[in-house]
């Protein structure tokens, strides 16, 4: 029964490998997604500390965005 399931009368290496391509693709592309993500919540971070407090306020009572990315990048700090 299991061997039916994995030779797969002879596609099986063929169904396998194309899955396991599959998988390790969608876990690069998360993985640079998600490292691509972070490094714009730094600079976006930075860019923010470097504006006046009066500004501050402005960007942060005007967008929910920011305040999720800086409420996020202090957590990893």
């Amino acid at each position: 029964m299991i061997s039916n399931l994995i030779t797969m009368d002879g596609y099986g290496i063929f169904v396998w490998s194309s899955f396991i391509i599959t998988f390790l693709v969608c876990g690069l592309v998360y993985y640079k997604t998600r490292k691509t993500l972070k490094k714009y919540e730094k600079e976006f971070a930075k860019e923010i500390e470097e504006l006046s407090v009066q500004q501050k306020k402005t960007v942060l009572r005007n967008s929910k965005i920011a305040t999720k990315i800086l409420a996020s990048y202090n957590k990893t700090i």
